[in-house]
């Protein structure tokens, strides 16, 4: 009995030390679930060491067992759950480290994906970690890496003719960068008619930036024909002339360019997608590798001597992705 009763303190010494150095290495487990283990050995041990019947021992056990038991029943829904939905969306595939992902109010870019946990990192560099069950049942947008659509919606008076505005909006969404951009007129309101600009984003990791320089496009493009973005009940209220106009100072100097803040703020998301990007990389060019060394086998001097340069550049490679990888 002590034996087993000093086996178990030394389980217990040993799970205190894997937390102790837990940040130093890649551990599966969190530190409560290790304290919880730790809890657990230290409980089995005090009553292997009580000072009671063997009867009332097992009793003891038994009761132990039991509200671990239970413990685990009710703790391993959500668990097993969010472990399942992991596993999932591993093998739906529709997003991956860098995509671009909103889900309810979260939106941002997919740092991480767990087996139990999604990261996302947002508009504001912050870090938002969604569980992979929340993720299965909530829809999911996903921006395309090959491009997507950028638009703009904005409500502008009766009194100007839509054939006036288009024409200035489509060049407002071209001047922002955007291709094929088109207007449409998605509402008729009781005041105002509501506009909606879009053109297509070939480079995806611009988002923010090509929204908003293309607001600013058509901002400069409507005042700059005289036309006034301000909301009928404004027009309404105000005590001035009828030919007065509501238009900013055209500035001095033309806005300053400013680097994309994409960089600055996906910094997590960039790095995820790039290792992604290396370990795809480094598998096809060991699967290419193995398709060369069989095709030597067969081939003739010259076609062999070929085949070994390739072969070279391509073990080069492999060797400055590890070196990569390493870092």
């Amino acid at each position: 009995m002590i034996g087993l009763a000093a086996a178990f303190l030394a389980a217990t010494r040993v799970l205190l030390r894997i937390r102790d150095r837990r940040r130093g290495v890649t551990f599966p487990f969190s530190s409560q679930a290790i304290m919880l283990a730790i809890t657990a050995v230290a409980i089995l041990a005090a009553v292997f060491v009580m000072p009671v019947s063997e009867t009332t021992r097992e009793q003891l056990l038994g009761l132990v067992g039991i509200v671990m038991t239970g413990v685990v029943a009710f703790s391993s829904t959500t668990f097993v759950s969010n472990a399942m939905a992991g596993l999932m969306l591993r093998a739906v595939g529709n997003f991956r480290a860098g995509d671009w992902v909103r889900v309810g109010e979260e939106f941002g870019r997919v740092t991480e994906r767990g087996v139990f946990h999604t990261e996302l990192q947002t508009e504001d560099r912050d870090l938002a970690t969604l569980p992979n069950l929340y993720l299965v049942t909530n829809p999911v947008v996903v921006v395309r890496e090959s491009g997507t659509i950028v638009s703009v919606r904005l409500s502008l008076g009766y009194d100007h003719h839509h054939a006036e505005l288009e024409p200035l909006l489509a060049d407002a969404a071209q001047a922002a960068g955007l291709e094929e951009p088109f207007v449409q007129v998605v509402e008729l309101g009781d005041f105002s008619v509501t506009y909606r600009v879009a053109g297509f984003l070939a480079e995806v990791k611009q988002l923010l930036t090509a929204r908003s320089r293309l607001r600013s496009e058509i901002l400069d493009a409507l005042h700059g024909a005289g036309i006034e973005i301000v909301s009928p009940a404004f027009m309404n209220q105000r005590q001035l002339g009828a030919e007065a106009r509501i238009l900013p100072a055209r500035p001095v100097q033309p806005a300053r360019e400013t680097e994309a803040p994409e960089d600055i703020i996906f910094d997590k998301a960039e790095e995820q997608a790039s290792l992604e990007d290396l370990v795809a990389e480094q598998r096809r060019i060991e699967d290419e590798i193995a398709a060369l060394e069989e095709g030597m086998k067969r081939a003739t001097t010259e076609a062999r001597t070929a085949a070994e340069r390739e072969l070279a550049r391509r073990r080069a490679r492999l060797d400055t992705i590890a070196t990569l990888l390493e870092k």
